[in-house]
């Protein structure tokens, strides 16, 4: 059908990543040029690389080249398109947007003809505009001859014919611009959507950037819906043969593709004279004699050699090295920090500090952090002290510099209410009636429901305006909004970051950060650190200094006693207000069914008050199972070796991995994607192509249909909630330590949580009472004997409640009191008001 057709390439598109522009999202602008028989499509976001690694997903699933590129507008000039021609010139031009966009505020970028320079090896299309003013023929020349110098035989100028009132007459004012300036045509068509069907969206894309209605956008509109992916046929009616065909050779030219790159760690961490592998195995050596000071197990020591060698196999050490140098730095500031997600599989990352989980109190599964099968670099999320997290952050700025390490992105993205504002925003809605729908709407109403929320609402559904608002609603959730900053997810290379993905100011002051998400990051093999927050850690860390302080000797973390009965008894009886994670309401009305006994008790305590175990109908089989109320059953032995230790119910994610694997013939490779595509889900959809394959898998090795529905019902259920055992099983180490303070050294415990408010689900003053009915004194704030902190005093001890907590009262003003009265005590409150001021 297509082959007697005009080949074509489309040079000028931007996605829904050139944010309240582009209407559609790079995988489908990729899968409508593919199935229009396109020989390649550029992605040209405006100053940005953010849409192109889903493009360039999406292009080796359909089999489509992409051009990666960017569209800028230049201070006091005209507007370009820059493509990637290799790996040097993508390098150039990810450095150019970098500049653009380090040098003005969020969102924003600034860039001067004097800059094109650095884009070598880039090609460029001069874009003129689409209606010309009056009198700048002779301006246009003069752009048109300045690129040509920029760029010498690297440059073109783009014809976009998009059906205007004169389309033969501005073909030939272009063609006379191009043969003035000595610039070849070519033809392109500003593509903004994959279809003409998203010209409303792309309308009411156009009013949201402007802030005003659609309806009061008028000449700001595009005038037709022609920016859209067009036939070749359509294209053959409206430009020249040999204007297509140049479309092609600049295609030709572009032989990049995002597969190139490679990431390279950090490098300086190694001493000289000494290989990462050296290194990595001495420190882990001291670890080991650190944390068993009567000598390792045997079975320890085999663990660490076992995994040592599968690290120095994938050549994974620089990434330990450069974790294990963000730890040491917090350690030497005094800063608790505790690695959890998969490192808590690790025997490596426990000798190296990295995380607190001794392997020996839960069965660990490394596979789950390191694998040959999946072949991607190990992830290592690290929690620390949320007061104190800004300065991890800012020693790695210093140690790389900004143009090595930056915070990943996360894509804000239109959610149900957010869509539902915008949109009839857009509409021009009154502000009254939007509040009235986002309260009237959730995320999980379905489709059906749309009428019911609308008369909610106080709208008649039936009004051609109302189902515009739906309808436009719809299409817009799921679209990006703007870029946002990782809670804390840090990209580091050893070379320029920036000649690898862009980056961008944060909104934070002394942030900046990449124009790729985690998904991207995971797409393409990159490297990212987790350092997070976690206010938990702040308390325990000042509990932890309060008892040495009492005590008169050291006492860290890993002096906490193990496996407390006391401590277990007060979990059983849901005496846990303050303590991490199992505070909350439903957590207490948990703890005395569960009744946990001993420390992989409390790991499956965290994982199962979870969404995805409730919504998957996990929770109460358990508890019967815990109970003894029904027996425990196994369909086949394959599927006991996975859920033994959960009584034969899936609560884990490594579990429904294992599941795919032993019962559905899964591969590792496969059941990573099952992983991947449970996370991903609830935002994109997509688990439909993995029902059969896990169904049909389970039904083919003799399970019973009603087995296979369950598990996979239990998949949906986790979704994007879904809780790693070994996350759980770092989580439940603090739980154990909060827990053990609150029953052990209760005044310590309440003196540090007050210390560390904001946190928790209790106020101060529920906290107080708590440790009041546990027999804490508590004694009230004295201007003569607080400090700003919470302190303890006498024997007992007893908490002085410190000036932090009197209400509108600075830090400032209680320093100056706090050292004031140290020179002398306060005679009366007019000596306390004159010399504190």
């Amino acid at each position: 059908m297509f082959s007697a057709l005009p080949a074509y390439a489309e040079l000028h598109c931007v996605s829904n990543f050139s944010f309240l522009r582009g209407a559609s999202h790079p995988e489908e602008l990729v899968e409508r040029a593919a199935a229009l028989g396109y020989a390649a499509l550029a992605i040209t976001d405006e100053c940005s690389l953010a849409g192109v690694v889903r493009a360039h997903v999406a292009a080796k699933q359909h089999g489509l080249k992409l051009i990666v590129g960017a569209e800028f507008r230049l201070e006091a000039g005209p507007t370009l398109v820059l493509l990637a021609t290799d790996r040097t010139s993508y390098g150039n031009l990810a450095q150019l947007i970098t500049t653009a966009r380090r040098r003005s505020a969020k969102g924003c970028y600034r860039l001067d003809w004097d800059d094109l320079a650095a884009a070598a090896g880039c090609l460029a299309l001069l874009i003129p505009p689409v209606v010309p003013a009056a009198g700048a023929a002779a301006l246009e020349l003069a752009h048109a001859r300045r690129l040509r110098e920029c760029f010498a035989d690297r440059a073109w100028l783009a014809v976009e014919l998009l059906c205007g009132p004169d389309d033969r007459g501005r073909l030939g004012q272009l063609l006379e611009l191009a043969a003035a300036a000595a610039l070849p045509p070519v033809a392109a068509g500003d593509v903004h959507m994959h279809l003409r069907s998203r010209r409303p969206l792309q309308d009411a894309l156009t009013a949201l950037r402007l802030g005003v209605p659609v309806s009061a956008a008028t000449h700001a509109l595009f005038p037709n819906a022609e920016r859209h992916l067009r036939m070749r046929m359509r294209l053959a009616q409206l430009y020249p043969p040999e204007l297509l065909a140049a479309t092609l050779d600049i295609a030709a030219r572009c032989d990049f593709s995002l597969d190139s790159l490679r990431y390279e760690y950090p490098a300086e961490l190694v001493p000289a004279g000494h290989t990462p592998a050296a290194h990595l195995a001495a420190l882990t050596e001291q670890g080991l004699a650190r944390r068993y000071p009567q000598g390792a197990p045997e079975h320890v020591r085999a663990q660490v050699a076992r995994e040592l060698a599968l690290i120095a196999e994938l050549g994974y050490e620089p990434y330990f090295l450069t974790v294990y140098d963000i730890v040491a730095f917090a350690r030497s500031r005094g800063i608790l920090c505790q690695g959890r997600g998969s490192a808590a599989n690790s025997a490596v990352c426990y000798c190296l500090g990295i995380t607190e989980v001794d392997p020996a109190r839960m069965s660990v599964l490394f596979e789950r952090f390191i694998s040959r099968e999946r072949n991607e670099p190990p992830d290592i999320d690290v929690d620390f002290e949320h007061e104190r997290r800004e300065e991890v952050i800012q020693y790695l700025y210093k140690k790389y510099g900004r143009d090595r390490a930056a915070l990943a992105a996360t894509v804000i993205t239109y959610r149900t209410k957010s869509a539902l504002r915008d949109a009839g925003r857009a509409l021009g809605f009154e502000s009254a009636q939007l509040a009235r729908l986002a309260a009237a709407f959730a995320w999980w109403d379905r489709r059906s429901e749309a009428a019911e929320r609308l008369v909610a609402a106080g709208l008649d559904p039936a009004a051609p305006r109302a189902q515009q608002l739906i309808a436009l609603a719809r299409a817009l959730a799921g679209f990006p909004r703007h870029l946002s900053q990782h809670t804390g997810g840090f990209v580091l290379a050893r070379g320029l970051l920036s000649r690898l993905v862009p980056i961008e100011n944060a909104a934070m002051p002394e942030r900046s950060v990449i124009q790729w998400d985690k998904d991207d990051l995971d797409a393409l093999g990159l490297l990212k650190v987790d350092v997070l927050a976690l206010g938990m850690l702040s308390a325990i860390r000042r509990a932890l200094a309060l008892v040495a302080q009492r005590r008169g000797v050291p006492f860290a973390l890993a002096d906490v006693p193990a496996e407390d009965p006391a401590v277990y008894r007060m979990i059983g009886e849901a005496d846990t207000v303050g303590v991490f994670q199992i505070e909350s309401r439903a957590q207490m009305s948990m703890l005395p069914r569960l009744k946990p006994r001993e420390f992989y008790d409390l790991v499956i305590e965290v994982a199962i008050v979870r969404p995805g175990p409730i919504q998957g109908g996990m929770v109460h089989p358990y508890l019967r199972r815990r109970q003894n109320l029904e027996p425990v059953t196994y369909p086949s032995e394959a599927v006991k070796s996975v859920l033994a230790r959960t009584l034969g119910v899936p609560i884990f994610q490594e579990q429904v991995m294992q599941l795919a694997v032993v019962a559905a013939g899964f591969t590792p490779g496969e059941s990573d994607s099952l992983r991947r595509s449970m996370a991903a889900w609830r935002r994109k959809g997509g688990l439909e192509h993995l029902e059969r394959r896990l169904v049909d898998g389970m039904l083919a090795r003799g399970y019973p249909r009603e087995f296979a529905a369950q598990i996979y019902r239990q998949i949906l259920g986790f979704g994007e909630y879904g809780f790693p055992e070994s996350h759980a099983a770092s989580f439940a180490l603090l739980v154990y330590v909060s827990a053990w303070l609150k029953c052990r050294e209760p005044a310590a415990f309440l003196a540090a949580l007050l210390n560390s408010q904001p946190m928790g689900f209790y106020a101060p003053s529920q906290l107080v009472q708590d440790a009041r009915r546990h027999g804490v004194e508590v004694r009230a704030v004295d201007v003569t004997r607080s400090a700003w902190d919470c302190t303890l005093e006498g024997e007992s001890p007893a908490v002085r409640l410190g000036l932090r907590m009197v209400g509108g009262l600075a830090e400032a003003a209680g320093a100056r009191i706090v050292a004031t009265r140290a020179v002398a005590p306060f005679a009366t409150v007019d000596d306390l008001a004159q010399r504190a001021r």
